[in-house]
């Protein structure tokens, strides 16, 4: 297990944790201008205890159905610009510990609320570290593997994807992103041998400072002899990429670690031959969209051949993911280095075993 002062150098963005107990006490902060006459008058009318100071109110909950009632109320009470300069604090064991860390936007404090389980999942990292083989083209054998979140869990079971979307409408993705990375790290080094590729998704908006939100990455790297060599970290493929400047930055950052990055969904929405050019990454990897039915699609593979004269201009290995038949595989070969997809294998808990 990982000590606990590798966990303990990540941002206040990772680390703070949101209570999840039945009864408890939350303070909100009213900054603009909100007459709380209504609401105090509607809350107490309904038995709820709270009090107010200034332009705050303390509301005392004995339920978690009472807490989400509360909530609800104010979200019809304001107006879209009064949620918007509204924040919320957790007050724990009789007083307040506010501050920067534990300050939490209405809007998301009030999603977090409504979801408890998706916060549960991610507070106390309730998955595992799957992971889906990736095959070199010239020898079939396995090159490495991308690291996929699966419930670890009966009980609280969830979709990647939508767990990442709440990650990141209530503030949580620098907490998920940061946990996601350092359980395929750990799972990787119990899992693979030397010299087998982890490749890793992130998301560039939960690293707000390379430099000090990586702390605890490269922390895990060290923890379990990981070889940086054998990494390479992709940039999530729903991210949009709105800041050049600072994806950069976060490359120049694994790169200066000895590790690999990698651009995905290349050749559709952002990640453009252009943003490939810009970012020159060790790999990219070829929308699915771009691989399904290709060989029936003579646009497709004019689009995949001009994306393998750039890649291989550049010095970029390029990998097709999504490969689901053998007919696709066929087509795809000539123009990749790499491929991933069903075809080849399932995401798994232990290595794959190829035929």
């Amino acid at each position: 297990m990982m000590k606990e002062g590798v966990l303990m150098e990540g941002c206040q963005f990772c680390q703070v944790k949101m209570p999840l107990s039945d009864e408890g006490m939350i303070k909100i902060v009213f900054l603009g201008d909100v007459s709380l006459t209504e609401i105090i008058n509607k809350s107490e009318s309904i038995g709820f205890e709270l009090f107010h100071v200034d332009h705050s109110l303390h509301f005392t909950y004995a339920s978690w159905e009472q807490l989400q009632q509360f909530i609800k109320m104010i979200e019809l009470e304001l107006s879209k610009l009064q949620l918007n300069e509204t924040h919320g604090y957790f007050i724990e064991e009789g007083y307040e510990a506010i501050n920067l860390k534990t300050k939490i936007p209405f809007t998301q404090l009030a999603l977090r609320i409504k979801n408890p389980t998706y916060v549960k999942v991610i507070q106390e990292q309730l998955f595992y570290s799957f992971m889906q083989p990736i095959l070199a083209c010239d020898s079939e054998e396995v090159y490495g593997y991308e690291f996929l979140l699966r419930p670890s869990s009966r009980l609280y079971p969830f979709s990647p994807a939508d767990l990442f979307n709440f990650s990141q409408d209530s503030g949580l993705q620098s907490m998920l992103d940061s946990q996601s990375r350092i359980n395929a790290i750990r799972t990787g080094a119990q899992m693979l041998s030397k010299g087998t590729k982890h490749f890793i998704n992130f998301l560039p908006s939960s690293i707000y400072d390379p430099t000090h939100c990586l702390k605890s990455t490269f922390q895990a790297v060290k923890e379990y002899n990981v070889d940086p060599e054998d990494l390479v970290f992709e940039v999530v493929e729903t991210e949009r990429i709105e800041d050049m400047k600072h994806l950069k930055s976060i490359f120049t950052q694994y790169q200066k670690a000895g590790v690999k990055v990698a651009l995905d969904d290349i050749g559709s929405g952002f990640a453009t031959i252009d943003v490939l050019q810009e970012l020159a990454p060790d790999y990219a990897k070829i929308d699915r969209e771009l691989i399904r039915n290709c060989y029936a699609d003579d646009n497709k593979m004019s689009l995949i051949a001009n994306l393998r004269e750039v890649t291989k201009e550049m010095g970029t290995i390029l990998l097709a993911e999504g490969i689901e038949t053998e007919e696709e595989y066929i087509a795809i070969k000539p123009y990749v280095d790499l491929v991933q997809g069903y075809y080849f294998g399932k995401p798994l808990n232990t290595p794959a075993v190829l035929s």
